[in-house]
C-alpha cells in the first residue's frame, strides 16, 4: 500500500509540474475521473472508474452504488459561483464518493482547481489540520459550516506558488495516513 502512495503522490507531483492539469475538466465527474487515473493509473485496475459496489467508512455509507450515476449527474448541476456554492459541490461529491479508493487525493485537487477556476484561489491545505478537517468532513453532510469556516481561513490567491501546491498535496495525503519520507522504501 504504501508503495502505491508514494507512486501516486509522484503522480500528483507530476500532474501539476507537467502542466497536464491544464487539460482536465474542472468541476465535472470526468474532470474527476481524469485526475484519479492520472494519480492512480497503473496502481489501481479501478482508476477513473466510477464503482458498481457500496462502500462505507468509520460507520458512514457512501451513496449507494445503484443511483451512484445519477448522483454524479446532480452533483454535476450544482452551482459553483461561490466559496459557499463550491463546498457544498465539494461535500456533496465527497458523499457521492465515486471510486473504491483514493476519493480524498482525487478531490482535494478537483477542489482546488474548481476554486481557482472560479475565485482566483486555492487552498494553503498546509495549514489545514488533519482532525480538524477530518472531523469537518464527517460532519459536512449534515452542515458544511465548519468545513467552509475552516477552509476559508486557509485561501491564498497564490494559485501558481508552487512550493504551496506542492505542500498542499503532501498535506492532502498526510490526511489519508501517508507521510513523506516515513514511508518511502
Amino acid at each position: 500500500m504504501k508503495n502505491i502512495d508514494k507512486k501516486s503522490l509522484d503522480n500528483a507531483y507530476r500532474l501539476f509540474e507537467t502542466g497536464d492539469m491544464d487539460n482536465m475538466e474542472i468541476g465535472t465527474t470526468k474532470g474527476l475521473q481524469q485526475i484519479h487515473i492520472y494519480l492512480f493509473g497503473g496502481l489501481y485496475e479501478f482508476a477513473g472508474r466510477i464503482r458498481t459496489n457500496n462502500i462505507s467508512k468509520g460507520g458512514f455509507r457512501f451513496a449507494t452504488a445503484l443511483y451512484l450515476n445519477e448522483i454524479l449527474v446532480k452533483v454535476e448541476q450544482m452551482p459553483e459561483n461561490t466559496f459557499e456554492e463550491i463546498i457544498s459541490k465539494y461535500v456533496e461529491m465527497n458523499i457521492a464518493h465515486p471510486f473504491m479508493e483514493g476519493n480524498g487525493r482525487a478531490m482535494r485537487i478537483w477542489l482546488d482547481m474548481l476554486l481557482k477556476s472560479k475565485l482566483k484561489k486555492i487552498v494553503n491545505w498546509q495549514f489545514v489540520s488533519k482532525e480538524l478537517y477530518l472531523q469537518a468532513m464527517e460532519r459536512s453532510p449534515i452542515n458544511d459550516l465548519e468545513l467552509r469556516t475552516l477552509l476559508i481561513g486557509h485561501l491564498t490567491d497564490e494559485v501558481n506558488n508552487r512550493e504551496i501546491i506542492f505542500k498542499g498535496i503532501e498535506q492532502s495525503y498526510y490526511y489519508e495516513g501517508y507521510e513523506k519520507g516515513k514511508d518511502d522504501d
